[in-house]
């Protein structure tokens, strides 16, 4: 296989060449960026819980203790690549983002950890905005017709959500106790304990 140079813009990785990753370099550090309460739920292992808001606070001393190959895991891929590019604002211009997520390296063979089940929080996201939707059509019909509006202003968040890539709902419901693990993940806990890597170089695959 190529190496891989600093400028390369492939950063998806696909379940089952982490699988070789994992077994074939020490050096591989995976950070998980779901919340504490889905980390548990199931993660891959050896991997770093390291919720993608505690990131956003910490970027660049994360930054500071990583290594050259990085791969950054969540539950579809889209709270990962927000975590890769705010890296890459700090210069880590070489982190993966793990196609499929942790369910898809599961449903590749990847060794997982299982834990007590819970909604992961796509599925928690799908669950609010579409009985928002209904609340404001039921409320619109039965209520007021001025709660319809509440319909639009979800269809409007969602479409926003799409096109930056974010999810303030998610965000919201991420901070939900339910969502919250008996012991959360702190910048001690989480970024100080992971090792501190060596001078980056581009990994060779």
């Amino acid at each position: 296989m190529t190496s891989l140079s600093p400028s390369t813009a492939i950063t998806a990785l696909a379940p089952e060449t982490l699988r070789s990753w994992v077994a074939e370099h020490h050096d591989l550090v995976i950070i998980d960026v779901r919340s504490a309460a889905e980390f548990g739920s199931i993660h891959i292992r050896g991997s770093y819980n390291v919720p993608l808001r505690l990131l956003s606070e910490h970027t660049d001393e994360l930054a500071a203790r990583l290594g050259s190959r990085v791969v950054l895991v969540c539950q579809s891929g889209a709270r990962a690549e927000q975590a890769r590019q705010r890296l890459a604002g700090s210069g880590i211009d070489t982190a993966y983002v793990l196609t499929g997520g942790v369910p898809g390296f599961a449903a590749a063979g990847g060794d997982v950890v299982k834990g007590k089940d819970s909604w992961d929080l796509e599925r928690q996201v799908r669950l609010a905005a579409g009985s928002l939707v209904i609340l404001g059509l039921a409320g619109g019909k039965f209520v007021s017709p001025k709660i319809r509006a509440l319909a639009g202003v979800i269809g409007a968040g969602l479409t926003f959500s799409a096109a930056t890539n974010t999810c303030a709902m998610g965000q919201a419901i991420s901070a939900m106790p339910w969502n919250r693990a008996a012991k959360e993940p702190t910048r001690e806990s989480a970024i100080l304990a992971l090792p501190v890597a060596e001078a980056r170089q581009s990994p060779a695959a």
